[in-house]
């Protein structure tokens, strides 16, 4: 007995097949650790890839948000406290994982090394390691794609001055922070321009104090002023 399906039934059947596909949440959690920009990435423990180094991520349940899934894996995978997160892109490629159809999601977090330090539970079940932007290890899936596009993301947002009030809550000084800048622009910043133009703009303030403790003349310790507006200061 043949029977004839209609194409409403025919579409049906195919949702098992053309609409299977997982969706993933991927994190780049970058700091700031004496001058240098740093990445956080986990070691891959099992085949495929077993040994690279991957970001951060987990697979999106039918239950959750992609931002309550992304706060566990900061959390509890990884040990962090809570920290700033921000949506960036989707990467849809259709080979871009071996095993199945998964469609990622990513964010970049953002968190400062005090905090980090204070805060930071050893995990025994996963092996994870910060890296210098510029000395990335060899990567899993296409996550050196990934992770260059979210450096990218990253040091544009980090010129916007309340997003680097965020990497630095408390005291720091100048050279410090135009370190960073002349990092993420590739240029040099002359000094006394720089100094002025934070000072005069009210973006910072003197704290009255000096970091002890270092060769030569101990440097004035600043501080974000606590009301500034959010722009790009280069």
């Amino acid at each position: 007995m043949s029977v004839l399906l209609t194409q409403k039934e025919k579409n049906m059947s195919s949702i098992n097949t053309d609409y299977n596909q997982k969706l993933e949440t991927l994190i780049g959690v970058f700091t700031i650790d004496k001058g240098k920009i740093k990445i956080l990435l986990m070691r891959k423990k099992k085949d495929p890839y077993k040994g690279y180094w991957i970001l951060p991520g987990e697979i999106l349940n039918t239950n959750e948000t992609l931002e309550d899934n992304i706060t566990d894996v900061v959390c509890d995978k990884l040990g962090l406290p809570t920290m700033y997160i921000e949506q960036c892109y989707t990467f849809s490629n259709l080979n871009r994982h071996l095993e199945e159809r998964v469609v990622a999601t990513t964010f970049i977090g953002l968190i400062d090394n005090i905090t980090l330090v204070l805060k930071k539970q050893d995990r025994d079940d996963v092996e994870i390691e910060w890296f210098d932007i510029n000395a990335i290890p060899k990567t899993g899936y296409d996550h050196d794609k990934i992770i260059n596009k979210l450096i990218e993301y990253f040091k544009k947002r980090i010129i916007n001055s309340n997003i680097l009030k965020i990497l630095f809550p408390s005291d720091f000084t100048l050279p410090e922070l135009q370190k960073i800048y002349e990092q993420i622009l590739n240029i040099s910043i002359d000094r006394r321009n720089f100094r002025k133009k934070l000072i005069n703009l009210g973006y910072v303030v003197d704290t009255g104090d000096v970091n002890e403790g270092y060769m030569g003349r101990p440097a004035k310790l600043y501080r974000f002023s606590d009301d500034i507006q959010e722009r790009n200061l280069f």
